[in-house]
């Protein structure tokens, strides 16, 4: 004979069917998050220069000038020069070519941000990038930011088209103009 079913076995089902509902949704949603594909990568870089900030500014604010102080660059004219949509097709020593807008110039406040058309020599999408110059003490910080996606944009990326790859890329970018920024106003 079969022993009546007590209340809480009703209860135990149920939170039992529930468990399993939850740990299979919780499997299923982990699975999607892996394979989300890319995340948008930052890279910020900064040096002090020893000189006042409109030394530094009136090295970098023209936006066609990129070729006087970046060490990589070989040519870098901007069709409008520091007007908003003017258009800067570098050129680089080693081989390589990278087209950037200007999307806003602020003289006043010694920064302008760019974008770059995808598809250049660095192994990113969707790039965007500030340059500003601001006071400390009695020289100045330059600071190069950039948001970007790797370059390929598929959950299993070739070694040169990877997160890692774009970061460091960027990283070198900025780190090799700021160290030859900071060289020339310097003097040394």
């Amino acid at each position: 004979m079969q022993e009546p079913r007590k209340p809480h076995d009703k209860q135990r089902r149920n939170f039992i069917a529930a468990a399993a509902i939850l740990a299979t949704t919780a499997f299923a949603f982990s699975g999607t998050a892996q394979a989300h594909g890319p995340t948008r990568q930052k890279v910020i870089e900064k040096v002090t220069i020893n000189a006042a900030p409109a030394v530094v500014w009136a090295r970098i604010k023209n936006f066609g000038a990129l070729k006087d102080w970046h060490p990589a660059v070989a040519e870098s004219p901007a069709d409008k020069g520091n007007e908003e949509g003017s258009v800067r097709q570098i050129k680089l020593k080693g081989g390589g070519e990278i087209v950037e807008t200007l999307e806003g110039y602020d003289d006043a406040k010694m920064k302008y941000n760019y974008r770059a058309k995808d598809g250049g020599a660095l192994p990113v999408t969707n790039y965007t990038s500030t340059i500003v110059v601001t006071p400390e003490g009695a020289g100045s910080v330059v600071e190069w930011r950039g948001a970007f996606y790797r370059g390929h944009p598929g959950n299993e990326p070739p070694p040169d088209q990877n997160d890692e790859a774009a970061v460091k890329a960027v990283t070198g970018v900025y780190q090799g103009g700021l160290a030859n920024l900071k060289k020339i106003v310097e003097g040394g």
